[in-house]
């Protein structure tokens, strides 16, 4: 899951974000910008923001979402090394399998 993240502390208050996307971007009492809502985040308005930015403080940060990680263990089950054409699916029992 992604979520917005500010640099609040770099920010300069100029309100450019706020100004183009304000579903996603309000003030804090300091008058620098905080976002305000992680819905929506395909949105042309919020990636406009963002690319506006005059000091480039707004990005997207994974958050790990404790209710669906699922935990993944490979077993390397002959002696060969893993290549880089080495993927991992899921099938339809939820177990992982390696696939050279």
């Amino acid at each position: 899951m992604k979520k917005i993240k500010v640099l609040t502390d770099d920010c300069i208050g100029c309100g450019a974000c706020v100004g183009i996307d304000p579903e996603h971007f309000t003030f804090n009492d300091e008058g620098y910008s905080i976002p305000k809502s992680n819905e929506n985040l395909d949105s042309e308005a919020l990636m406009n923001a963002i690319e506006s930015c005059p000091v480039g403080i707004i990005s997207f940060e994974e958050v790990r979402d404790e209710n669906t990680e699922k935990n993944i263990s490979i077993e390397q089950t002959n002696d060969e090394e893993v290549g880089e054409n080495v993927s991992i699916e899921q099938t339809d029992d939820e177990e992982y399998t390696e696939n050279e």
